[in-house]
């Protein structure tokens, strides 16, 4: 475990990253600030290390950060409709930054915005974080932990903890953007991915559930052999032309609440090969379709699908779609899920 600082806030507080390492010469860099994912250092099929992960060199560049790259996500990630839902009767207004509609609950207020406490371990760090009752709409005083553990099998594993004094949401993700690929690395395209869903939430205009579950079976949504990203983003269907692309839930086939995959993405020019485990019901795979031009690390600029995001979750607005799994907790019913990103070389 190597810490080191990484600046100050623009309040004068300090931040950290805090680089973990395992016998196989993977290193992940986190920062208390957002609980962010800054590096994710990996070999290729011929043991060159390579930093799979978008990202800024710097502390500043974090303060914007308008993609989400590495954030820890919260205390919901994704979309809510008309930024509202209700606990017994009672109506929660959240922040209206996307449309009509909330967008990972807070742009400038969000966890990925705020200093953790962090507790060192000898391959994981551990983040902290209290959430006052009313924080951004959501009720309740909370209490959240997020840790990141880099094991001797090459996995990231990254679990979550939380627990509340009241009936709450709650559904942390994180935003980490891959590039299998490495640095230099231009797009995905031709990264090939497969998503272990029978079924997917489709969306109207904003992204918003329709509420309906549908097969992937006989459109591009359908990932359940591994198949190019590229090979059909573009066709002339309705759910692509709605967001730019790949940007839905896929639903989990047989979920039972067990840590299982999910999906496996390969990069055949690397060789890097990525298994995602998770406990959770959904998938967000977006192909990063939006993310603006921006300088990142090593002097390199990011553009659209540079990289691509599969963030484990609840899926969006479950907290309006009863017949979705539901993501609320509270002083009987604790938060704990656990997401895991296993690498290999093929």
């Amino acid at each position: 475990m190597d810490k080191n600082i990484f600046g100050k806030t623009p309040q004068g507080v300090d931040v950290y990253t805090y680089t973990l390492k395992n016998k196989n010469g993977l290193s992940a860099k986190v920062t208390n600030y957002g609980a962010i994912l800054v590096d994710l250092i990996v070999p290729d099929k011929n043991g060159k290390m390579d930093d799979v992960v978008l990202g800024f060199d710097n502390l500043e560049a974090y303060f914007e950060n308008g993609s989400f790259f590495g954030a820890t996500v919260g205390p919901s990630a994704n979309r809510i409709k008309d930024a509202k839902f209700e606990i017994s009767g009672k109506t929660y207004h959240l922040d209206v930054n996307d449309g009509a509609n909330n967008l990972h609950s807070h742009f400038s207020e969000g966890f990925h915005k705020k200093v953790w406490e962090a507790t060192e371990g000898e391959q994981e760090v551990t983040f902290y974080l209290e959430s006052p009752d009313g924080d951004m709409g959501f009720p309740g005083n909370r209490k959240f932990w997020v840790t990141y553990t880099l094991t001797d099998e090459n996995e990231l594993k990254i679990t979550y903890k939380a627990e509340s004094d009241q009936e709450t949401l709650m559904n942390l993700t994180n935003h980490t953007y891959f590039r299998l690929e490495g640095v230099a690395g231009k797009d995905i395209h031709d990264d090939e991915l497969c998503i272990l869903a029978s079924y997917y939430t489709p969306v109207v205009a904003g992204a918003i559930p329709t509420g309906e579950i549908a097969p992937v079976m006989g459109t591009p949504m359908d990932f359940t052999k591994p198949k190019k990203i590229g090979q059909q983003i573009a066709d002339d269907f309705e759910q692509l032309k709605l967001v730019g692309g790949y940007d839905h839930n896929w639903v989990i086939d047989q979920y039972d609440g067990s840590v299982k995959l999910i999906s496996t993405l390969f990069n055949a020019t690397s060789g890097r090969k990525m298994e995602t485990y998770t406990d959770l019901p959904g998938v967000q795979f977006y192909a990063g379709n939006m993310i603006a031009p921006v300088e990142g690390k090593y002097g390199e600029t990011y553009g659209s699908r540079a990289a691509l995001c599969l963030e484990t979750q609840f899926y969006p607005d479950s907290a309006n779609q009863k017949s979705f799994p539901q993501p609320f907790f509270g002083p009987k019913k604790p938060y704990a899920t656990t997401t895991i990103y296993k690498f290999s070389v093929e």
